[in-house]
């Protein structure tokens, strides 16, 4: 019913070159479309609300967040063993969950309506996985990842504009403005899937260049794990520290903002994520070139660091008042999608292609997403429940110089291990079990 024969026979023989920007397109097309029905409620400040004495919108993003968490948890089987020819309708039914739950979301009473947040999360959780699997285990897979990547830079700030536009020119109401934002985008998003689901399986060259990709048993996975457990704890770690700051900037960016003397302006949203997403899709496309797995395994290690060097250094350049706020927002988000691009794309696909393993890059994103956004649900709850007194502002800068520091450590190390375990012990042969 998904198929469309003519268009699958055309991609088979087409230069990878074509098929890799075909494919780039449409994913990025779906998950972009897909963060209106996750991102928009964000673009809202819901003044004046609270419950038990909690601000209402701190209850809505900690909602969304423990459940795109709990998604996580339960993606690391769900699409570690997903078929191929399940995923297309697999995405349609997950984007129409989420999609009743902001309509219901709309119709229930406040503070009632907080549990919709938490339903609409969990099955935005899996899209990632499941659009990815498309792209991976391919000699462009860089390109196509680091495309399919920005989207959820541009994509975030995009949608929180024209939330921002449903409430502010077209009189909707803060309740209705994210299934609103959705209705927008539900046709585009039917139709970037159908077109995602025409992509052909990997040809044999990539699975000369990147090993081959398959659905995970439980052992697949549990060998996979104990292989060099040691290193992914350093990447999951830090990678816990970039999901943190990530999800600050992203859920909390209009009260950043309106801190910051900006919050009357919807386009300030997208002006700061549209360089951004240029100059991280220059980046990571680039890493095309590096044939060598190991090689391109430690010059992400490397990004990543400076990643954190750049999110760091802007924060006490601003903190100093030698630069403006639009400069810090731009080079903190610069510095954060640094590090966490490669790891939603990049990072464990060389890590799978350097060690030879036949599995899938899904299995291993979402152990990490999983630890990644209970951190992130963890700093809300401290922020929110501490006594803390802070702005918004004030404590994203704080928690970005602790997180710089400690993530160019683990991540230092992290190189060391694995260059090391990676180093050949004889000719052709890796000094792994």
């Amino acid at each position: 019913m998904l198929n469309i024969s003519w268009l699958q026979k055309r991609l088979q023989r087409a230069h990878y070159l074509s098929f890799s920007l075909y494919a780039a397109l449409v994913s990025f097309g779906t998950y972009s479309c897909m963060y209106a029905f996750r991102k928009p409620f964000t673009s809202g400040t819901f003044d004046g609300m609270s419950f038990l004495g909690i601000d209402y919108k701190i209850w809505l993003v900690i909602t969304q967040t423990i459940g795109y968490a709990c998604s996580k948890f339960y993606g690391i089987r769900f699409i570690a063993e997903m078929q191929g020819n399940k995923r297309a309708r697999s995405i349609i039914l997950l984007i129409l969950i989420s999609w009743i739950a902001l309509l219901l979301f709309a119709v229930t009473p406040a503070p009632y309506n907080i549990v919709f947040l938490f339903i609409n999360g969990f099955p935005l959780g899996m899209i990632w996985g499941l659009v990815f699997s498309y792209l991976e285990g391919r000699r462009s897979t860089e390109f196509m990842g680091a495309v399919l990547s920005i989207s959820f830079i541009f994509s975030s700030g995009f949608v929180k504009s024209v939330g921002k536009t449903v409430t502010v020119h077209w009189g909707v109401s803060e309740f209705w403005m994210p299934f609103t934002t959705g209705l927008i985008f539900i046709v585009p998003i039917l139709i970037f899937i159908l077109l995602l689901e025409q992509i052909p399986a990997p040809s044999a060259e990539d699975e000369r260049l990147r090993t081959k990709r398959a659905p995970m048993s439980r052992l697949d996975r549990k060998k996979f794990l104990q292989l060099c457990m040691p290193g992914l704890v350093l990447l999951i770690a830090s990678y816990v520290l970039l999901t943190v700051l990530r999800d600050m900037r992203d859920n909390f960016a209009a009260d950043i903002w309106t801190d910051l003397g900006f919050g009357k302006q919807p386009a300030i949203f997208t002006q700061t994520e549209v360089p951004i997403s240029i100059a991280i899709l220059v980046m990571m496309s680039l890493l095309v070139f590096v044939k060598n797995n190991v090689k391109a395994l430690l010059l992400n290690h490397l990004i990543v660091i400076v990643g954190f060097i750049v999110a760091g250094v802007s924060t006490l350049l601003f903190r100093e008042h030698l630069i403006s706020p639009v400069w810090w927002m731009t080079l903190t988000g610069l510095g954060l999608y640094m590090g966490y691009i490669p790891f939603n794309c990049i990072f464990f696909e060389r890590l799978i292609a350097a060690f030879k393993y036949v599995s899938n890059v899904g299995f291993i994103i979402y152990v990490a997403d999983s630890f990644g956004y209970l951190g992130s649900v963890g700093v809300l709850l401290f922020k929110n429940f501490s006594g803390i007194s802070l702005s918004w502002s004030q404590f994203f800068m704080d928690v970005v110089l602790v997180v710089s520091g400690v993530g160019i450590i683990m991540m230092f190390i992290s190189s060391v291990y694995f260059k090391r375990k990676l180093q050949p012990a004889s000719p052709g042969e890796l000094a792994i079990p």
